[in-house]
């Protein structure tokens, strides 16, 4: 899976379509990621013991497919792509080239 937590994503498809946040949470072998703010369903929880009852808003994990990586330096929805050398492999943006896992990102 090319995204990881605390990548910016922009939701593609479904209800939030448009919307972009932070991936908190990926499940790799799923195909899906929780993203902050995105997905949310309520959810009716009743009293138990030491704890109230009540409406609760869960986040719900969302196909990783319907999701796209926001570049920190050109600030447009991308793809993911890798460089390697022979002793790193790093991420990519496909429009800009300026490195996803740095901050300030170096030019391919």
């Amino acid at each position: 899976m090319k995204l990881k937590k605390g990548d910016t994503v922009i939701i593609r498809r479904g209800k939030d379509k448009g919307k972009t946040g932070k991936v908190e949470k990926v499940f790799p072998k799923l195909g899906k990621l929780v993203v902050n703010g995105v997905n949310v369903y309520k959810k009716h929880v009743k009293p138990r013991e030491g704890q109230k009852g009540g409406i609760i808003e869960i986040t719900k994990p969302l196909p990783a497919a319907h999701t796209q990586i926001v570049c920190s330096a050109c600030n447009k929805p991308t793809r993911v792509g890798y460089q390697v050398t022979k002793t790193s492999k790093e991420r990519i943006c496909k429009k800009c080239g300026v490195g996803l896992d740095t901050k300030k990102g170096k030019k391919k």
